[in-house]
């Protein structure tokens, strides 16, 4: 059943677990901006796991994108909103696949978090078809997953000329 828009929309991320992950632990209920703040979080948890393999890394976002399309179609039904701006997973599992393209150096992290949010909000197209005609879970994910694969392309040729020119 679709909530009414008041201020229970926190009661119901809080008390259904179907929420938790979706809304980035509580992330996606942040004001101004949830996006960033799944993609902070992203980082954040980035920096607080071992370095991996950039392909394992890639396989991690890999398996969050499956399992996005699953919890965020079905929280996304569960609130009666296609994509909630507080659904942040989807952010979040694409900034660890922009990551997986760049140096762990703050400089290549801090740009791959600038070039991600960046094209997530301008959402060039393909991303803005891709945002606007896929419905459900696949839709919620596949926007950020091309936004990702964007910044990433972006981010580690900026990352090559540089290697490059030293």
């Amino acid at each position: 059943m679709p909530l009414p828009p008041d201020r229970s929309l926190p009661r119901e991320v809080l008390r259904h677990p179907v929420h938790w992950l979706p809304f980035g632990l509580g992330a996606g209920l942040l004001p101004w901006a949830p996006g960033t703040w799944g993609s902070l979080l992203a980082v954040m948890l980035f920096w607080l796991l071992p370095p991996l393999e950039p392909l394992l890394h890639l396989g991690l976002a890999a398996a969050g994108f499956v399992l996005g399309v699953g919890l965020c179609g079905l929280s996304a039904r569960r609130l009666g909103v296609h994509d909630h701006p507080g659904i942040v997973l989807d952010e979040i599992v694409a900034m660890w696949a922009t990551l997986a393209a760049v140096p762990r150096a703050a400089l290549w992290c801090g740009l791959a978090f600038i070039a991600f949010r960046v094209m997530d909000i301008w959402k060039p197209w393909p991303i803005r078809e891709a945002d606007h005609r896929i419905p459900g879970g696949l839709g919620i994910m596949l926007d950020d997953a091309l936004a990702a694969a964007f910044a990433a392309a972006v981010v580690s040729s900026l990352w090559k000329l540089s290697e490059s020119l030293y």
